[in-house]
């Protein structure tokens, strides 16, 4: 018998999915794709209007979801893709910092684990130039929102001067917050490949998951954001596939997702599905993808 994962390690898989309607229809979204977790944009992702989850829903939420019922066991927002951290523009930079904290406010008042955020992009002035503003950024949102919420810095592809493309650059950007444990990570397996690094065999995973505990620390990661590719490896381009239909392959996810350190972090997909995002047959397939490797390396769940 090989060794045995601890119980309290729950095997979270779950989707992006919409709020449309109100929050509370997260519970039936979450139900049609069979999921156990989920991630939400408390807003839309488009547009620097404001709008913040009011006292009633997240009352209703937090209630619904405390109680157990749905099998829901919790989410993670997406802060607005509008959000750019590393502009230079004093412009952009203000509005992405409200947007960042009201974004933040809505996470912590649903209770969610985290907010994921993409750091933005330094339009080739270069990290050094957009260091200052990054860091005041995330340390207003902490410093404006109690409570346990992460704010998950996520890894990129690499494409348009994006930063975080390296777990170094995510480090530098924690280590200028003095190691703010509220500061967390998610890491997506399409950036990630896009980037350059390569998980195909398990020895490749084991040397991703080192670096990312070398240089980060596990604790840090809030979630995973479980995708395939549509590009090929190092192209520095964001374009996500079905799981097991793209360039990374079903393996080499398995291989990944599959880490004993990885275990009891929520997987999330951001796949087209069918056109409209995850179904429940792509959770099934992630949660397979997870078995299947658990299995290889002889672990028990």
């Amino acid at each position: 018998m090989g060794p045995t994962i601890s119980a309290m390690n729950e095997l979270l898989i779950g989707a992006h999915v919409s709020i449309a309607g109100g929050v509370m229809n997260v519970f039936e979204n979450a139900a049609a794709i069979e999921a156990n977790f989920v991630q939400i944009f408390t807003r839309s992702p488009r547009v620097w209007k404001s709008s913040l989850i009011s006292d009633d829903e997240a009352f209703c939420f937090k209630a619904e979801l405390a109680s157990g019922g749905s099998g829901l066991r919790g989410i993670v927002t997406h802060a607005p893709y509008l959000v750019n951290l590393a502009s230079t523009d004093p412009e952009i930079l203000d509005k992405s910092r409200a947007v960042l904290v009201e974004n933040f406010q809505s996470a912590s008042k649903l209770d969610a684990r985290g907010m994921v955020v993409h750091v933005g992009s330094h339009k080739g002035a270069g990290l050094e130039a957009s260091m200052t503003g990054i860091a005041s950024s995330l340390r207003l949102a902490l410093e404006t929102v109690d409570g346990p919420c992460r704010i998950l810095l996520e890894n990129t592809a690499g494409q348009g001067g994006s930063v975080g493309m390296s777990f170094d650059e995510l480090a530098r950007i924690v280590e200028a917050l003095n190691d703010d444990d509220r500061i967390g990570i998610c890491l997506d397996t399409q950036h990630l490949f896009a980037s350059g690094v390569s998980f195909g065999t398990s020895e490749e995973a084991d040397t991703v998951v080192s670096a990312l505990a070398g240089k980060l620390g596990i604790d840090r990661l809030g979630c995973v954001h479980l995708n395939d590719s549509k590009v090929p490896l190092g192209t520095m381009k964001d374009r996500h596939e079905n799981l097991g239909q793209g360039l990374i392959g079903a393996e080499a996810l398995s291989n990944l997702i599959s880490h004993p350190a990885l275990l009891g972090v929520p997987l999330i997909l951001e796949t087209p599905g069918g056109g409209e995002g995850p179904r429940a047959i792509d959770v099934d397939t992630a949660r397979e993808l997870l078995r299947a490797g658990i299995a290889r390396r002889g672990l028990e769940v």
